[in-house]
C-alpha cells in the first residue's frame, strides 16, 4: 500500500518543523510591528440657537449632550517576503450619559430609531481592512479614516466618521507620494449603518441625500526640501462634481522667530447629470504665521468665486484655511478673514498646556433667494492641558467655546457652543 508519508519519521519531523519555522518567519512581521490602541472619549457637547424657545420651525433651540466612547484600533505588521499581507481594524462603541429629547440629535449619538428625538442608549461600529505591500507601496481594501486634502474624515464628535473602498500609497521615488482611492460608502459619526457616498448638503447649499455610487481621488505630494511641499489631488463625486486641489506649504527660519505660509486652491464644477444642481466654484484660502517662543500669531484669508457654494463629501471636512468649530465660511461668493493668536505654556514651564483663540469675519454672500449680502462671523477659544507624568500621564482634558452670528438665519442659525473632551489614549502593546 503507497503510504501517504513516505518520509521516515525523523525526516518527517525535520520537515514539519522546517515548515512550522518557515510559518513563523513569514508571521513574524505580521505581529511584532504591529499595535493596538485605545482612545477613551468622554464628551460633553452644548449649542445654544439663542431664540428661546424649546422649538422652532428649524428645530429645537438647544442641543446638549453627554456621552462616553471608546475607539480601538488595531494595525497589524506585514508578512515578510517580497509581498507583505496585513490587516487593520477598527472597533468603536459609545453610550449615553445624558441626553434628553428636547435637547438631542447633537451628532454625539444615533437616534433611537422609533423617535429622532429620543438617542439611543448605546452604539457601536467597526471595521476591518485587508491590505498589501510590495517594496513602499500599499493597497488597503476595506474600512478606512482616509486625511488627505479632499477627503478628510471628520473627527469632531464623539466616534470618527467611516469610509470603505480601497486606496493605494506608493513612495517608490525619494520625497514622491502618489495617491488612489476609491471609496463607495460611509459609516456616518453618530450612525452605525453604511450609507451610499453622498455630497454634504450644509444649510441647504445642495439637494440633501444626493448619492453617488462611487467617489475617485488620485494625488501626488512632493517635498521639495524640508521647509516647502506642494501637493495636487483630483477627485470625483460620480454624476455629482469633479474637484482639483493645488496646496503649497512653506517655513522659513528667521534671525528672531520664524515664519509659516500655507495656500490652497480648490476648482469644483458639476459633471454627469449634475445630480446636486449646478456646481460653479472656486475657492482660494491661504494663511500667514509668525511663531516666536510659546508665541503664535497668524492671519488668513478665503475667497469663493462662482455661482455656488463648495461642495464636498458628508462626514468629511473641507480643506480649507478658515474652516472652524462651526462654520466653513464657504457659501457663494463668500470673503472671509481670520486672525488667530496660539501660545504654548511650556515657555512659562507649563509643559502640557495650549491655548488658541480666533475670530473669522465673512461677507459678501450670495443668500439664496436674496438680494442682501450676506454676513457672519465666529469666535473660538480653546484651552487643552494633557498631564504629561504620573497616574494620568497622557490624559488629556480639552475645553471648547465658540460663539457663531450671521444675519441671514433662516439658512444659518445663530449659536453659543461649548464642548468638554476628556480623552485618555493608552497602548494594548
Amino acid at each position: 500500500m503507497f503510504s501517504p508519508f513516505p518520509l521516515a519519521p525523523g525526516r518527517r519531523v525535520t520537515g514539519l518543523f522546517l515548515l512550522c519555522a518557515g510559518v513563523n518567519a513569514q508571521a513574524a512581521g505580521f505581529l511584532e510591528d504591529g499595535s493596538a490602541k485605545i482612545e477613551a472619549r468622554n464628551v460633553y457637547f452644548n449649542r445654544d440657537f439663542r431664540d428661546g424657545y424649546s422649538s422652532s420651525s428649524q428645530g429645537a433651540s438647544k442641543r446638549e449632550e453627554w456621552a462616553q466612547g471608546f475607539i480601538l484600533n488595531v494595525q497589524s505588521g506585514y508578512t515578510q517576503g517580497p509581498v507583505g499581507v496585513g490587516v487593520d481594524a477598527l472597533g468603536m462603541f459609545g453610550f449615553k450619559l445624558d441626553s434628553s429629547p428636547a435637547d438631542s440629535n447633537s451628532g454625539l449619538l444615533p437616534s433611537s430609531g422609533h423617535d429622532p428625538r429620543h438617542s439611543a442608549d448605546q452604539y457601536a461600529k467597526m471595521g476591518l481592512a485587508a491590505k498589501v505591500k510590495v517594496s513602499n507601496t500599499v493597497l488597503k481594501y476595506g474600512s478606512m479614516m482616509p486625511d488627505v486634502p479632499l477627503l478628510k474624515y471628520n473627527d469632531g464628535r464623539l466616534l470618527p466618521t467611516l469610509f470603505q473602498g480601497a486606496m493605494l500609497t506608493s513612495e517608490e521615488l525619494h520625497d514622491l507620494k502618489f495617491t488612489l482611492a476609491r471609496l463607495d460608502n460611509y459609516t456616518a459619526r453618530d450612525s452605525t449603518d453604511r450609507q451610499d457616498i453622498r455630497v454634504h448638503c450644509k444649510n441647504k447649499r445642495y439637494a440633501c441625500d444626493t448619492e453617488a455610487d462611487h467617489f475617485d481621488l488620485a494625488g501626488v505630494d512632493y517635498r521639495f526640501n524640508e521647509r516647502f511641499s506642494a501637493q495636487y489631488q483630483v477627485a470625483k463625486l460620480e454624476n455629482i462634481y469633479r474637484q482639483h486641489f493645488l496646496g503649497l506649504v512653506a517655513s522659513q527660519p528667521l534671525p528672531v522667530g520664524s515664519l509659516s505660509a500655507d495656500m490652497r486652491l480648490i476648482k469644483s464644477d458639476d459633471i454627469g447629470n449634475a445630480r446636486a444642481g449646478e456646481i460653479d466654484h472656486r475657492a482660494f484660502s491661504g494663511m500667514l504665521g509668525y511663531s516666536l517662543g510659546g508665541h503664535k500669531l497668524s492671519a488668513g484669508w478665503q475667497r469663493m468665486y462662482g455661482n455656488s457654494a463648495m461642495p464636498y463629501l458628508d462626514g468629511s471636512n473641507p480643506y480649507l484655511v478658515n474652516y472652524a468649530q462651526v462654520n466653513d465660511f464657504a457659501a457663494a461668493q463668500e470673503r472671509s478673514w481670520q486672525v488667530r493668536y496660539d501660545y504654548d505654556f511650556k515657555a512659562l514651564g507649563v509643559p502640557g498646556l495650549t491655548f488658541f483663540t480666533r475670530y473669522i469675519n465673512g461677507d459678501n454672500i450670495k443668500v439664496p433667494g436674496s438680494r442682501a449680502e450676506g454676513k457672519e462671523w465666529e469666535r473660538d477659544t480653546e484651552f487643552k492641558y494633557q498631564v504629561q507624568s504620573g497616574s494620568f500621564k497622557d490624559v488629556s482634558v480639552r475645553l471648547r467655546n465658540s460663539t457663531y452670528r450671521s444675519n441671514y438665519e433662516q439658512w444659518a442659525r445663530d449659536m453659543d457652543e461649548t464642548r468638554v473632551i476628556v480623552s485618555y489614549n493608552f497602548s494594548i502593546f
